[in-house]
């Protein structure tokens, strides 16, 4: 008997607000009717698209608000004029235990400075990291940071690392994930201080995972590790890179495949492949960055998405309650910081 989740949605984030919200929500309730909801934000306007989806509407329950932090607002705005907004009241029933998991497509940097103060970072965490599934040509591995911070020192690299494998050990059910710090060479002589520090003490430690070392970016499609860690600049560049080529690949795929009519018949022989590559492909199969290293679980959605993305963004919550992800992570981070008690780097 699976145990009752209940999830709370941001309603208002996003460019689409409660039509892809409450959508995705619907989606994802047909997968998992174990499922219930806490949707924030403007109550007419949720009412009218949960008119649509009887299932739902008997599974939700509104949380009234005309506040909402937009998608422009920068952190320092949204936290002045943001509590009682709708991303606020999703996190705030995390906090309060209403909620297992907060899902929003809001503004990322609001979402990422009002989780850090609702839900607070675990015992010994300087930084949250977002991270984020990659599809590979094995599986799919998990990428972080991928945006939450500008630079890391390696002290939070490390940490990143812990929060990875856990996160991998949650989705992937590896009692051991591969670990690989991305860098701009394999050597050991390659990087920046922090990267090298970091890859000395990941070495050394006797921790939780299994660490590989240096990969290289094109070694992450390749999906040669579980977790990539790296910080949030270099990854955030990476992710947003790896998926502009995705759709450059596909735009030409397209063209070529209409191009003559020799081109659009060998297109249809292989329009099984193509549908194949297309799922594969697909960035909504793989939308939404998981916060880690905060006291409860927030998702961010992609902004952009239609609702079968955000249903995947839900999916991935529902899979980090069911996983006890949080309580996991605090035992390897428990680990990780016990093994660097006493070193100089400590406070890196």
């Amino acid at each position: 008997m699976l145990q009752p989740r209940t999830i709370a949605l941001d309603g208002m984030g996003g460019d689409h607000g409660p039509s892809v919200v409450v959508g995705g929500a619907a989606i994802s309730l047909e997968r998992h009717p174990n499922l219930s909801f806490l949707i924030s934000g403007r109550a007419a306007d949720i009412e009218a698209e949960l008119a649509k989806h009887p299932a739902l509407k008997a599974r939700s329950r509104i949380l009234p608000t005309d506040i909402v932090v937009a998608m422009e607002d920068k952190p320092s705005q949204a936290m002045r004029r943001g509590k009682g907004s709708s991303m606020w009241l999703a996190l705030e029933a995390v906090k309060n235990g209403e909620a297992d998991v907060a899902v929003s497509a809001g503004n990322t940097g609001a979402l990422m400075a009002m989780a850090k103060l609702i839900l607070r970072p675990m015992p010994g965490i300087e930084r949250p990291a977002i991270a984020a599934l990659w599809p590979t040509v094995t599986s799919e591995c998990i990428v972080l940071d991928v945006g939450a911070n500008i630079g890391a020192s390696a002290r939070q690299l490390g940490d990143f690392a812990m929060m990875g494998a856990a996160m991998a050990r949650a989705l992937f059910h590896i009692e051991r994930p591969s670990v690989g710090l991305l860098n701009v060479g394999v050597e050991e002589i390659k990087g920046a201080e922090e990267v090298k520090q970091a890859h000395a003490w990941l070495k050394a430690a006797g921790l939780p995972l299994s660490y590989q070392g240096f990969i290289e970016g094109h070694q992450i499609g390749q999906g040669v590790v579980d977790v990539v860690v790296v910080e949030g600049f270099a990854g955030n560049i990476a992710l947003k890179t790896a998926e502009g080529t995705a759709r450059q690949v596909g735009q030409y795929l397209k063209e070529a495949m209409s191009r003559t009519w020799t081109s659009k018949l060998g297109a249809l022989l292989a329009s099984g492949g193509f549908r194949v590559l297309k799922h594969k492909m697909d960035p909504r199969r793989v939308n939404g960055g998981t916060f880690l290293g905060l006291n409860g679980i927030a998702i961010k959605s992609h902004g952009g998405t239609d609702a079968l993305g955000f249903a995947s963004a839900v999916d991935l919550g529902y899979e980090m309650a069911e996983s006890g992800l949080v309580p996991r992570l605090a035992a390897d981070l428990d680990t990780f910081h016990e093994a660097l008690s006493g070193e100089d780097g400590e406070t890196a």
